[in-house]
């Protein structure tokens, strides 16, 4: 990669919002809104937003060196490790690295360097063609609801029918599943030593940056809603093993209702504020 490896461990939190659509089912229940069930918060995956951040790299850098997806709809994993041992001219031995310890190393950091989201990540690639393991500098938590969430369920009707033995029917029926609105926070971590053993560059940082602002807006769907990204605030830490506690970061955003008596529907209905006086010393906050 022609840009430097990172040298400053990040934290960052993001808020973002969904209005009147399904931010990210369960499939284990029916494809509702994944919810808390002793709080009634709701909650999304990490795989969720990293979804839509391989999603937007993919728009944005297709066909650029060293910005392909590993994890693709439709890809095949061990043809993904296979272009490392084709790159050096060398053939895989079933679930086994080379002996050689140099040959191993090779074929890790060609699949780091070929693919933005194993640098970025991680990946543990000990398939039938292995490709070992990455432990990725960027990490997420799950998403959290600001509030209690809602979820609806509302029925759709659709003119045409599947098959022809239903032809005598009006029309056909079916669910969404939906809340109303939702603002939800995602905490997320960057590490400058595990960046330096990934590849993971100061260009690539700039990437994930813009992906977490952008990514909805490349990725609506009628299930989804109107999701946006509302405010990126980025925690800089002066050196790679931090100045200061993860948690001590996080606790100064707080996003708290203007109006407690009636339910969220905007945005706007929230105070999202951080406490800048007590930014500790050695870290520099970014708000994007």
């Amino acid at each position: 990669m022609m840009s430097e490896v990172i040298q400053n461990r990040y934290e960052f939190v993001l808020f973002y919002d969904v209005e009147n659509g399904n931010p990210n089912g369960d499939p284990d229940a029916g494809n509702m809104p994944r919810i808390d069930p002793e709080t009634g918060f709701g909650i999304a995956t990490d795989v969720c937003l990293k979804r839509k951040i391989r999603n937007y790299v993919d728009i944005v850098k297709e066909g650029a060196d060293g910005y392909d997806i590993y994890v693709r709809e439709g890809g095949v994993l061990n043809l993904q490790h296979k272009k490392a041992y084709d790159h050096l001219g060398i053939k895989p031995e079933s679930k086994k690295l080379p002996k050689d310890k140099e040959l191993a190393r090779q074929i890790t950091e060609f699949l780091c360097s070929t693919f933005f989201d194993i640098r970025t990540f991680g990946a543990v690639m000990t398939n039938e063609v292995n490709g070992g393991q990455v432990q990725g500098p960027v990490q997420l938590a799950f998403s959290r609801s600001i509030d209690p969430i809602v979820p609806q369920e509302i029925t759709i009707t659709r003119m045409a029918v599947t098959n022809e033995r239903d032809l005598e029917k009006e029309r056909a029926m079916g669910r969404k599943h939906i809340i109303p609105y939702g603002l939800y926070k995602v905490e997320g971590f960057v590490s400058a030593h595990l960046a330096k053993k990934a590849g993971f560059t100061e260009a690539d940082l700039q990437l994930l940056w813009d992906a977490l602002t952008n990514m909805f807006d490349h990725d609506h769907s009628a299930a989804r809603g109107k999701m946006s990204s509302r405010k990126l605030y980025i925690f800089k830490h002066e050196s790679a093993l931090g100045n200061a506690p993860a948690y001590q970061l996080f606790d100064l955003v707080k996003a708290t209702k203007k109006d407690e008596t009636r339910p969220a529907r905007s945005f706007y209905d929230y105070h999202v504020d951080i406490e800048r006086d007590k930014v500790p010393d050695g870290v520099t906050m970014i708000e994007k």
